[in-house]
C-alpha cells in the first residue's frame, strides 16, 4: 500500500492516506518510527499493526466519551469521526461499548424523558431524542411504555408557569394569551393548554 497523502489533524496527529483513502490518524512519533511518508509504502504487516494499534486508541477514547456523559450510539460515532477515526476504527469502537452495554439507545431515551418530563412537551422531547440520533421507533417505543399522558403535560405545563413567575389569579388577559402562546410554542397542545389555565382560573 502506498501512502498517497498525510494530512495535518493537529501538531501531533496527522491523517494517513492509503491508495487514495483514508486509513487512519497516526501520532507525529508513529509517522517517524515507521518512515511513513508521502509516496512510501507501507508493507502488510505493519499496517495491520498501526490499524490494531488505531482501533485500541479508538475504544479507550470511546470509554472516555462515555465517562465523560451519556450519548446515544449516533453521538458517539459522530464524535469519534470529530476526533480522527476511520470508519472502520469507530465501529470497531462502538461494538465494544455496545458488548458492555454502555451504549443504549432505548435505555437513553427513557433516562432522558423521565429526567425531563416535568418540564418538557411530549413534542420537545420526541424532537430532541431525534436530534440526538435516536431512532423514531425507538423514540415512540419508549412514550408508549413510559405511558407519557395528559398528567405528565399537565405537570409540566405548571412547571413552566412557575419558573415564568406566572400567577394565574393576578394575570390579565394580554399576559393569559402571551403565557398560551409560549406554552404551545413549546409543544403542548392547545386543548392541553387551556385545561391547565382554565383550572387555575
Amino acid at each position: 500500500m502506498t501512502v498517497t497523502k498525510i494530512e495535518p489533524l493537529s501538531k501531533t496527529r496527522y491523517k494517513v492516506y492509503l491508495d487514495g483513502q483514508f486509513a487512519f490518524t497516526l501520532y507525529k512519533g508513529e509517522l517517524s518510527r515507521y518512515h511513513i511518508a508521502e509516496e512510501s509504502v507501507i508493507e502488510d504487516d505493519i499496517y495491520d499493526s498501526l490499524r490494531l494499534s488505531v482501533i485500541k486508541r479508538a475504544k479507550l477514547r470511546a470509554m472516555h466519551l462515555l465517562s465523560d456523559m451519556g450519548r446515544t450510539e449516533s453521538q458517539l460515532r459522530t464524535k469519534l469521526k470529530q476526533g480522527g477515526y476511520a470508519e472502520d476504527a469507530v465501529e470497531a469502537a462502538i461494538r465494544y461499548v455496545k458488548s458492555f452495554g454502555y451504549i443504549n439507545d432505548m435505555e437513553y431515551a427513557r433516562s432522558f424523558i423521565d429526567s425531563r418530563k416535568d418540564r418538557k412537551s411530549k413534542k420537545e422531547l420526541y424532537a430532541a431524542l431525534l436530534q440526538k440520533g435516536v431512532p423514531a421507533e425507538i423514540v415512540e417505543q419508549v412514550f408508549e411504555e413510559a405511558d407519557y399522558g395528559e398528567k405528565d403535560s399537565r405537570q409540566a405545563i405548571e412547571a413552566l408557569m412557575r419558573k415564568r413567575s406566572y400567577n394565574p389569579e393576578t394575570a390579565d388577559v394580554k399576559e393569559k394569551q402571551k403565557m398560551m402562546g409560549y406554552l404551545m410554542r413549546k409543544g403542548f397542545s392547545y386543548q392541553d393548554v387551556r385545561n391547565v389555565l382554565q383550572v387555575c382560573e
